[in-house]
């Protein structure tokens, strides 16, 4: 077999992928074999590396896929029961949501961010459209309690600037994936970010209050300095996948510091006696609202 070349796959799009090897960037097929394995997952996500073979100048057919060492994955949304990969090999998350305009969805931060523990990879939060408020200390009593457990937030404006060089210097060197509802501003942060990127942008609905969307497919953007940044489709849903409900705690991890105080090592920390857990809400050591997220999420809402 000839020499194979490696690459990063830009986006994966029904079979013709965008590669990008060193300073070109090729479309490639995939080899049959490949397509005859039976998953249970993608065969090609963007953000994967892979082996490919040239055809003609500016094609190619990928050979094989390199194993992932991270990546950012959701149950597929429908009746199947099998997984989406949203961007493989990603150094970390960020979790865009909008202080208002629409008002932030933070059960979906919650499923989000117990996405990312279930891929141990790390994440942070950026709290956007802050200039919208006329207080700010607003947006600390919405995202406070995320600071208070260990996920950095960053409050950002894609119009006044504010934390845009922060977000910055978070983004370089890194394959970051850029994630959250439709309307929260993501690609107005990448513009802001980098300009000449010249992604679409578009209003909320003022008819619905909520964002259209304004990405189609998971692409990655290089960065200038180095890294990339995955800029995801507006998420309605963010199914768990690969969690079994009694390892759903662990990936709360405020309740971590409890959960070998429970009673009952099979305690669900829902109903039982003796339940450390519920006794730290009780006390106010553990959101209410995270934990009401955590008992949803439990039943399957």
């Amino acid at each position: 077999m000839p020499d194979l070349k490696e690459g990063v796959v830009l986006q994966a799009r029904s079979g013709r992928h965008r590669v990008e090897a060193g300073d070109e960037v090729v479309i490639c097929d995939v080899r049959g074999r490949l397509k005859r394995e039976q998953l249970t997952t993608d065969l090609i996500a963007t953000g994967d590396r892979v082996l490919w073979q040239p055809i003609r100048p500016g094609s190619g057919v990928v050979e094989e896929v390199l194993p992932r060492e991270t990546q950012l994955s959701r149950r597929r949304p429908g009746q199947i029961e099998a997984e989406q990969v949203i961007v493989a090999n990603p150094d970390q998350a960020v979790f865009i949501f909008s202080v208002t305009e629409p008002r932030p969805n933070l059960r979906m931060l919650d499923r989000l961010l117990v996405l990312a523990e279930n891929n141990d990879l790390p994440a942070f939060v950026c709290a956007n459209k802050i200039d919208l408020l006329e207080d700010e200390g607003e947006a600390g009593e919405l995202f406070g309690v995320y600071e208070e457990i260990g996920y950095p937030v960053l409050y950002t404006s894609a119009k006044t600037g504010q934390g845009i060089d922060a977000l910055r210097q978070h983004l370089l060197g890194n394959l970051t994936v850029l994630s959250g509802p439709s309307g929260v501003g993501k690609t107005s942060l990448l513009n802001a970010v980098q300009p000449h990127l010249g992604l679409a942008t578009q209003q909320i609905s003022d008819a619905t209050g909520k964002g259209r969307h304004t990405t189609v497919g998971v692409r990655l953007w290089p960065l200038e300095g180095g890294g990339y940044v995955a800029d995801t489709p507006g998420l309605r849903e963010a199914g768990l996948w690969d969690i079994e409900p009694e390892e759903l705690a662990w990936h709360f991890v405020e309740f971590r510091p409890y959960l070998s105080d429970c009673r009952f090592s099979t305690c669900t920390h829902t109903h039982e006696p003796g339940c450390a857990v519920k006794t730290a809400v009780e006390a106010g050591e553990i959101s209410e609202l995270r934990y009401d997220s955590y008992q949803r999420m439990l039943v399957g809402e």
